[in-house]
Formats: C-alpha cells, structure tokens, sequence
C-alpha cells in the first residue's frame, strides 16, 4: 500500500518506519527542511531503541522515503495519517492548529479518493472537524464530490518500546463510520495481527475517547502508587511490598503499580489536562483525574522536599549528584521531566548540580538553559565525584546495579536519595551508605563499611 505519513515527529516516524518494515511504500511529510535533511542523511530527531535501524534499512530499500512537498505528499498516498504535534494550550486544552492545517492541505491537493487517519492524539471531535475542513477545500476547488473518509486510529505507543508496541501491538483501535473505510484498515493491519484479530473497531468518537481514557486510566495508576507511598512512610509499611500485594489481584495486576518521583512525559500531562478540559466543557468535571494532576505535581517535590529534610533550607556550598534527567529510560524526551523540578529548585536554594543520563543530557540542556551551576557528566560515577549525595530520578540499567563501593567512597557525604527505590536498603547499610527511599523505611544510622567485601 502507498502510505502518506503528515509529521516526523515522535508518533509519525515510528509509524511510518514500521509500516515500511511491513512491506509498504511510504512517504513522511514535514515543514521543516532541516530535519528532513537529517532524516534523509540517516539522522533521527529522537532516539527510541531500534527505530533507527528500521529507518535506514528500509530508506536503503526504498520503502521509505521523506520530504516538504505537501502536494507530492497529498497525491502520493491513498491512506493520509495525520501524525502532527496537539500540545497544550494555555488552557490545557490540545492545540489543533497543526491538525486542522494537515487537513486543509490534503483538501488542497486531492483530486481522488483518500482515506484520512487521525494518528495524533486529539479530543473527541476532531474528526469531524477535519472532515469539515478537507470538504471546505474542496469546495473551494469546486471538487465537493470527490470522496473522502476519516478515520480514529490512535496509537498507543509507550516511549522506549514504541517500536516493540507497534509491531506487536495488544490491540489496534479504529473508529470508523464507513464499510470502506474499515475494510481498508483491516487490509493495512492484517500483517501485525496474524496471530489473532487485535482490531477494536467502534465509532469514531468512541475511538477518540478510548486514546485519553487509557492514558488517564495509567496515569491515575500511577498517581494512587505515589500516594500510597507517601502514606505507606508515615505508617511505617514498604511500598514495595504493598505492590506485590495488590498487583498479585487479577483484577488489579502488576503494571504502573511502581512508587516514584512523577510521571512526565509527552502523552500522560498533555491528555490528563486536555480530557479534563473537555470534560468541563461539557459540564460534567473529572474529579478523580483533577485529583490524580493534583498529586503528580505534589510528587516531582518530594525529591527536594527529602533533600531539604537531609540537608536543611539552605544549599548554599553543596553540590548534588543526579542520575537520569529523561522521563523514563530508553527515551531522550525531558518534557515535563521530574529531573526538571527538582534541578530547578535544588539550583534555586544555592546548591550545585552535576546530572548524568545516557541519551537525554543535550535535551535536558535545551530545557534548563544557561543554568550556570549545573554540570554535565560523562559517566554515572563521574556525576558522584565531591558530591553531597546522590539523587536517582530515572531507572535506566545503567543505575540498577552500581559498584557501592566506588559510589561511598566518591560521595563527600555517603547518602543516596532514590526517586525509584531501586536499591536494596540493607545492603546499602552494609556498604556504610545512608539510604532514602519513597514509601519505605530509610536507613539512617550506617555502620562501618562493609565487612560484606571481607
């Protein structure tokens, strides 16, 4: 199949390279010609394990291919999916310039049948709104009865296994209102479902609703786990051990149930505060999602908030290791990163920081500015050198695993604050190392290092 793909960011490339893999011929679509210039030279805009291999072998083959021209775009593809960016408005509700201009642009230039995917992300709605833009294109041409379809299909990719998540998707769902349409859609997601049928097909807004509901689902999941955890440390119970309680119940199960520091990200903030803003709009506000925003903002503090318990309200002359600045792991993405909140206010009270992160550093670099009293280090132990404590905030592999012994003796002061309880607390007490968790005992009182190595 030809397949038109409208933006190359993060949902657009993974979808357009992977349906290449799948044998069909396709052809990203963006305005920005530097970045097509990087793509057509073998450069990615973000990183995501395995997309780039996908990407250069099937340009090398010629089912993929990319450029700037919206009209060679248009009548290149019978299936057009949008993929642009919905960030949020001031408002929180999702900014639909950039889908409704994708839609007024294939109304421009098409002049035989198109099937139209909405790919990105947007309230419920939207499809007919663009609906209504490519017939007002038409109309404008004089070519009101060529015929058209719009479609929901939206993606349910999570960053550091988006390629994983589309190949081997546990559902696909699509919201039609026409035979044609849903036929054409089956035909295109046949060869991932060979297995079993994975296509959930419904009505379009039901499809556009089923994107925010799941993402608000996840995210109060994880805003419950957090809130548990703050609750578990006054109670003096374990988090960790609360988790495998109830995620050991069928009906609860054990994804999203880990304790942190905050979910970030560019779907779980964007979607909570675009479903609440549609909810208001129709009189009927989300109290318990309004609850879940509440507690994810309480908990990209609690990081600091420990720091300052540790450490005191003034700073000033202390210098802070931070490991992980992405999100999550396996993503370069910081936006609304915890790492973010917490080197914003750890800088604020006079401290210094030096981070670490495998793949993020040159975003969190983007995004935190000229902050002069932040460093950047090469390594993870690098980080550790003439520094007050440690602060984990992402849990890449790297982190999981680290050599204790080189982690005490590099620290000016031998104390780990850990946003994603990583670490066993017993065992860092026997490498002499002061230990904070979230929803669990710290270990405060450190013995002599280790008669463990003896």
């Amino acid at each position: 199949m030809k397949l038109t793909i409208v933006g190359t960011g993060y949902v657009g490339l993974v979808t357009g390279a992977c349906f290449a893999e799948m044998g069909n011929d396709v052809l990203c679509v963006d305005l920005d010609a530097g970045k097509i210039e990087r793509l057509r030279q073998g450069e990615l805009p973000i990183f995501e394990p395995g997309l780039k291999e996908i990407v250069l072998r099937n340009v090398a083959e010629g089912r993929l291919h990319f450029t700037t021209d919206v009209r060679e775009g248009v009548r290149f593809g019978t299936m057009q999916f949008i993929a642009v960016g919905t960030p949020p408005g001031e408002d929180g509700s999702a900014d639909m310039q950039h889908v409704l201009a994708a839609a007024r642009a294939i109304g421009r230039h098409m002049n035989d049948y198109k099937l139209v995917i909405d790919k990105s992300t947007v309230p419920v709605g939207t499809a007919d709104a663009v609906q209504a833009e490519i017939a007002a294109a038409l109309a404008e041409r004089g070519m009101a009865k060529v015929p058209f379809s719009v479609v929901s299909n939206p993606e349910f990719l999570k960053e550091g296994a988006a390629v994983e998540d589309f190949m081997r998707p546990d559902r696909i769902v699509v919201g039609v209102d026409d035979e044609r349409a849903a036929l054409l859609m089956r035909a295109l997601y046949a060869p991932f479902q060979r297995q079993r049928d994975k296509l959930v097909v419904m009505d379009v807004r039901s499809a556009e609703l089923t994107k925010y509901a799941a993402n608000a689902m996840l995210a109060t999941r994880i805003s419950f786990m957090n809130e548990m955890a703050l609750v578990a440390e006054k109670l003096g119970a374990d988090i960790e051990q609360v988790r495998r309680g109830i995620g050991s119940d069928a009906r609860i199960g054990p994804q999203f149930l880990y304790a942190g520091c905050g979910y970030g990200g560019s779907c779980f903030p964007k979607d909570v505060k675009a479903l609440l803003r549609s909810a208001a709009e129709v009189g009927e506000p989300l109290h318990v999602l309004s609850a879940v925003e509440r507690a994810n903002e309480r908990q990209k503090h609690v990081l600091v908030d420990r720091v300052l318990r540790r450490f005191g309200p003034d700073l000033s002359g202390l210098r802070f290791a931070l490991w992980g600045l992405a999100f999550k792991p396996d993503t370069d993405d910081v936006r609304e990163a915890p790492s973010l909140v917490v080197v914003r206010e750890l800088l604020a009270r006079g401290a210094r920081v030096v981070a670490h992160d495998p793949e993020a550093m040159e975003r969190a670099r983007e995004a935190l500015g000229a902050a002069g009293a932040i460093e950047y280090a090469d390594a993870p132990m690098a980080a550790l050198e003439r520094a007050d404590a440690l602060i984990v905030v992402t849990e890449w592999k790297a982190y999981r695993a680290p050599d204790f012994d080189r982690v005490r003796t590099l620290l000016r002061q031998p104390v780990v604050i850990d946003g994603r309880n990583l670490y066993d607390g017993e065992l860092l007490r026997g490498y002499g190392i002061e230990y904070h968790p979230l929803g669990r005992a710290p270990v405060l009182g450190t013995p002599a290092p280790l008669a463990l190595a003896a």
